[in-house]
């Protein structure tokens, strides 16, 4: 009954090469899947050429930051606004 036989050392071989060649299959799709979801995010252009474009607009996109001399909160300096304070140094 629990002895070694050529039919179950056959039939477990081919349990584990079907669960081998599944997963493989399932992380192939799934890998396929976050391609097309990433090429569809980016308009259809290939991803280096995203990572581009993506850096290029991140560099436009940074403001600086002061620290408010009354309340210390940080604000962008373009369009800094009032804390609410009465003495606080911005307008707004």
């Amino acid at each position: 009954m629990f002895g070694f036989s050529l039919q179950k050392l056959l039939f477990t071989g081919i349990v584990i090469a079907a669960i081998f060649y599944g997963f493989r299959w399932f992380t192939e799709m799934q890998a396929r899947r976050e391609r097309d979801v990433r090429t569809r995010s980016n308009g259809g252009k290939p991803r280096g050429s995203a990572n581009a474009g993506a850096a290029k607009s991140a560099e436009q996109d940074v403001e600086t930051m002061i620290e408010c001399t009354v309340c210390g909160s940080f604000v962008a300096s373009g369009s800094a606004r009032s804390c609410g304070r009465e003495d606080c140094p911005y307008p707004g």
